[in-house]
């Protein structure tokens, strides 16, 4: 398994955690809105940075996708 993918489960599962939700809830709305791919390519932003920082920036892009909708 490579860093990336690693390193994308371990986001998911905290950002789970920090939503109360469950990894399969949150990966669902995320693939629903089209967003998965875009944070998994995020890798070199959020590996580097604290978790929350990712979970704002997480947020604002689902924020963002919703108000197209």
């Amino acid at each position: 398994m490579s860093k990336e993918m690693e390193f994308f489960i371990f986001l998911l599962e905290q950002y789970a955690k920090y939503k109360n939700k469950t990894a399969d809830v949150i990966l669902k709305e995320w693939d629903e809105l089209e967003l998965t791919g875009s944070i998994y390519d995020m890798y070199e932003k959020y590996h580097i940075e604290r978790l929350e920082n990712a979970f704002e920036d997480i947020d604002k892009l689902i924020n963002d996708k919703q108000s197209l909708i």
